[in-house]
């Protein structure tokens, strides 16, 4: 099968034939459509985090394809589903994390030391072929395609993962901070559920594109929310902490700050002069929080209520595709088609 390998860091990426993965007990293999780019697949290739040790090298954790094949006592999954993988596959079931009976699917089961990961502890997406647990993989709604369903089993799942952790009520202001490839998917889900929506951005460009994706006010940075009136949700999609701790100037009061994203760098601060206890304001981590909030998300997609937007390259033109997205150049999301 082709697939994309990283021979060491800071290299191009290699299309090259490797052998296919056969699926063992408990697993499927996937013929693998569309696979999402993520900013942490950069993190990876860049040497910015440690690279997987996987022979060979194959990351990437948002792939969409079709089961060609099940392993042994698979019978939650046919021949002929599409579906998506999940960045976590399983866990161990007997660590610290998984004996606190908290969930075994979503990212927060990473807290576990044997968890099989997606294109880290596990042959990843960027191949025409992908073996994964069965039930780390979701079947895809009618009417949303692989282009379309690769970057929400991240991305997108990352940002309703977020709305959701929020919890925010009628009546309450959500702001985006960072409008890419999360933002511009969290500020649609927003909309979608009817919040007024802030989409915060210190690119001039985008202004015009957040107000088309539904923003009802957008601004430049955290002072300008304070003066717009604040938001009672801020989440955070982009890659910034420090834009992430000068933005708490416009989260009201019993605000909620969703870190979604990551900034391996720069650490996230909290200014005790701007009084976080006496507001009582929280900050929430989330990510991929429970497979029914990927059901969810790729739903709405479904629906035409969201819309992802994405580059497409062939895989032939991966190592352009990284370089691009790198370089900042994708709007929003780049896949890759096997």
């Amino acid at each position: 099968m082709k697939a994309a390998v990283i021979v060491k860091a800071q290299s191009p990426w290699e299309l090259r034939e490797v052998p296919t993965p056969t699926p063992g007990p408990g697993e499927v293999l996937i013929r693998v459509h569309a696979s999402g780019l993520c900013h942490n697949d950069l993190y990876l290739s860049s040497g910015v985090l440690p690279l997987p040790p996987l022979d060979p090298l194959i990351i990437g954790h948002e792939p969409a394809g079709e089961i060609v094949e099940v392993g042994a006592g698979v019978s939650s999954r046919r021949i002929g589903d599409r579906v998506g993988a999940t960045w976590v596959q399983a866990t161990c079931g007997r660590c610290d994390y998984c004996r606190t009976g908290l969930p075994l699917t979503g990212q927060s089961a990473m807290n576990c030391r044997g968890a099989v990961l997606t294109g880290l502890t596990a042959q990843g997406g960027h191949a025409e072929y992908l073996v994964a647990r069965a039930e780390a993989t979701v079947l895809l709604p009618d009417g949303i395609g692989y282009e379309a369903a690769a970057p929400v089993l991240c991305a997108g799942y990352t940002a309703w993962s977020a709305l959701r952790a929020a919890q925010p009520q009628p009546g309450e202001r959500v702001a985006l901070l960072g409008i890419g490839g999360l933002g511009h998917l969290a500020l649609q889900f927003s909309r979608a559920c009817g919040f007024e929506t802030i989409a915060v951005t210190r690119t001039a460009d985008k202004h015009d594109l957040a107000v088309k994706l539904g923003a009802d006010v957008v601004v430049g940075d955290g002072a300008q929310l304070r003066d717009v009136g604040g938001a009672d949700v801020v989440l955070v999609t982009g890659t910034s902490n420090a834009a992430a701790s000068e933005a708490m100037q416009g989260l009201r009061v019993n605000g909620r700050m969703v870190l979604a994203s990551i900034d391996p760098v720069s650490p996230f601060v909290i200014d005790p002069a701007r009084g976080i206890w006496a507001r009582r304001q929280r900050i929430i981590g989330a990510s991929h929080d429970g497979l029914h909030l990927l059901s969810e998300a790729l739903d709405l997609v479904a629906s035409g209520a969201v819309t992802p937007m994405v580059e497409v390259f062939a895989s032939e033109r991966i190592a352009d595709a990284v370089q691009r997205l790198d370089r900042g150049e994708v709007r929003f999301r780049a896949v890759v088609a096997f």
